[in-house]
């Protein structure tokens, strides 16, 4: 799916959600009815033909095509995604500050920051956009959605850039905690301990992996108090690697609690959410590029001990 940041999205906000967009390249398809089957092989065809017949799928113009409409390639469609059973997040973010720029939230663990896979009402931005009818609020960065802790929005297109430039710049100042492994090998380091590593995407494709190399991602690792084999842990990304702190950590033999990806990959827990990732987006800090005002925002979350 291509990106056009200046294209217009002819449909409106529904329930919070924005309307979708897949473009159609150059091909041999017939009609665009079967391209569409082809591209969301998980949908039914039935409820694409069904969808079409209702007049859902439109292009940027507001033109709609039908189960007949023959294939064209160079136009983007649009179409609002729809899942079925979508499960429940019984988790609720809270809201740390709100200005007319940006909006920063507390997340819990479980709950995506954005649309995905089976997630589409159950999300951070969905749910903030319903609570707060702010249907051009976006996501300054993301965490996992096994992560909890504080999550920046942008609430004026017009200031979004602004904002995205200080992670850009690394002129935030973002830290973690964890509770992970407390190894021999960590026990005898100084700290606190700088770890760099080149991190290329892994297998599963939703895993990350170190390799030799130049060094891409960079984190300073601290411990704030140990219990048993386990520590707390005070992590601050100098990069923005996905996964970062979780592949680093357990690079060094000391895994996040209940991690289900590393060092190993775990099977699918399904909606289990009796274990959450330790992992919390602790804080952030940075000065307003419009207002130059100092801002600070902690997570008013905890991790917990317990369970292991």
């Amino acid at each position: 799916m291509r990106k056009n940041n200046h294209l217009t999205n002819p449909l409106p906000i529904r329930n919070g959600v924005s309307a979708s967009r897949v473009w159609l390249p150059k091909g041999n398809w017939r009609l665009i009815l079967d391209f569409l089957v082809e591209k969301f092989p998980n949908i039914e065809p039935e409820v694409i033909r069904t969808r079409m017949q209702r007049g859902e799928i439109i292009d940027s113009k507001g033109n709609c095509y039908g189960i007949n409409s023959p294939y064209r390639s160079g136009i983007h469609l649009f179409y609002y995604r729809e899942l079925d059973n979508e499960t429940d997040i019984p988790f609720q973010a809270t809201v740390l500050y709100r200005d007319e720029h940006i909006l920063v939230a507390d997340k819990p663990h479980f709950l995506p920051v954005v649309p995905s896979g089976r997630f589409l009402h159950q999300t951070l931005l969905v749910r903030l956009k319903k609570a707060f009818q702010l249907d051009q609020l976006t996501p300054i960065h993301r965490i996992d959605r096994e992560t909890a802790g504080v999550v920046m929005f942008c609430i004026n297109p017009k200031s979004r850039g602004y904002y995205q430039s200080l992670f850009q710049q690394r002129k935030i100042q973002k830290n973690y905690q964890a509770i992970a492994g407390y190894n021999k090998t960590m026990q005898q380091q100084s700290l606190p301990l700088i770890h760099r590593s080149k991190m290329v995407k892994g297998e599963p494709f939703f895993r990350m992996q170190e390799i030799e190399g130049e060094p891409n991602s960079e984190t300073m690792i601290d411990i704030i108090e140990t219990q048993g084999k386990y520590a707390l842990y005070n992590l601050k990304p100098v990069s923005g690697r996905q996964h970062q702190l979780r592949v680093h950590l357990a690079s060094l033999g000391c895994p996040i609690l209940h991690d289900p990806f590393y060092p190993e990959l775990q099977p699918c827990k399904g909606d289990d959410f009796s274990k959450p990732l330790q992992l919390l987006a602790k804080s952030i800090a940075f000065i307003d590029p419009i207002s130059h005002q100092k801002h600070y925002f902690e997570s008013q979350r905890k991790l917990n001990w317990k369970n292991p």
